[in-house]
């Protein structure tokens, strides 16, 4: 496995992958690791659209993905690969798309241990009553996320 340490707005984003595909996209606080230096060739496309997200130029990713998880944490993670860009949907949304409206706090959960932070895009995912909850990276960059992806610029959503 490869990795890279690369600058975005929200923190240092850390990408670890291999010829398989894109494992790991997690994000932290500057000066917790130093931006790499040298990319490795396998995660350079991985970089670029990262990148092109962030200014505002990419919507969609068009990545080989690797995530590992257990069978019902993939199926939880490829749901959230069906939300578009700009739009948002509701845990219990997400639960029912599923198929099982007991199972929202095991749905949750996976959405929780979601490993490629962006990419996968769990923080689309907010409350049924519209409110921000739980996101693994911290509400204030799922907000700034949200905000990122509106297709009306607005003071604030949240």
């Amino acid at each position: 496995m490869e990795t890279v340490y690369i600058n975005s707005p929200l923190g240092i984003t850390k990408i670890v992958g291999d010829e398989a595909g894109i494992a790991a996209i997690s994000v932290s606080d500057v000066g917790t690791n130093e931006v790499s230096k040298k990319i490795p060739k396998v995660l350079k496309d991985a970089v670029s659209q990262l990148e092109e997200y962030f200014e505002g130029k990419r919507t969609n990713f068009d990545l080989k993905l690797n995530p590992q998880g257990t069978e019902f944490q993939q199926k939880v993670w490829k749901s959230l690969l069906e939300i578009p860009y700009g739009k948002t949907v509701s845990y219990m949304d997400q639960t029912k798309k599923l198929g099982d409206i007991k199972a929202i706090r095991a749905v949750a959960s996976a959405n929780g241990k979601n490993p490629l932070w962006i990419v996968v895009p769990c923080h689309r995912v907010i409350g049924t009553n519209g409110s921000l909850t739980g996101y693994a990276g911290g509400l204030s960059r799922k907000k700034w996320l949200l905000e990122h992806e509106s297709p009306s610029k607005q003071q604030s959503l949240f």
